[in-house]
């Protein structure tokens, strides 16, 4: 199933089972603002996650985002410990977690914390962990602060984008 396929269909079962919690989602994000945001990160989003963000940017509007936390989401959208980002909260996140080396920390290029190749999607509200896509392979990667990182093979929960499941 193709990422569009497949969140449709999770927008679908939420517009028919939980219509109030589909009606303050707030839609889609658009090619301007993607392009906004890439050029402002030095970096183009993977097509998968262009696609979903053209069929649902997950960003709580800016006047009800908390500056407190590192990152704003729907409350249990997917679950209780973490949500979806839309594309302000990606370029949030992104910004805070880039280095200028490129990676982090300096000294460790193959094994580090974060990549600037990474885009975040998934997080919990202090950004200690989540998920990303890897934008060089399009690999889906798990990062928690203060330990390794984990990108490809076997070991993600999320093998891609098109096939959602709870993840933090």
């Amino acid at each position: 199933m193709s990422v569009s396929e497949s969140w449709s269909h999770v927008m679908g079962l939420l517009q028919r089972h939980a219509p109030a919690d589909h009606a303050d989602l707030p839609g889609p994000a658009t090619e301007q603002i993607l392009a906004a945001a890439e050029e402002r990160m030095g970096v183009s989003l993977p097509g998968d996650l262009r696609t979903w963000l053209l069929q649902n940017s997950l960003d709580v509007p800016e006047g009800e985002a908390d500056d407190d936390l590192a990152c704003c989401g729907f409350d249990g959208f997917p679950d209780e410990a973490c949500f979806f980002l839309g594309i302000r909260a990606m370029e949030r996140l992104y910004t805070h977690r880039s280095s200028p080396a490129g990676f982090d920390p300096p000294d460790q290029p193959d094994n580090p914390f974060w990549r600037n190749e990474w885009i975040p999607f998934l997080s919990d509200r202090h950004g200690w962990t989540g998920e990303f896509i890897d934008v060089r392979d399009g690999r889906v990667g798990r990062w928690f602060v203060g330990d390794s990182t984990i990108t490809g093979g076997g070991t993600n929960r999320w093998p891609s984008t098109s096939t959602p499941r709870r993840s933090c």
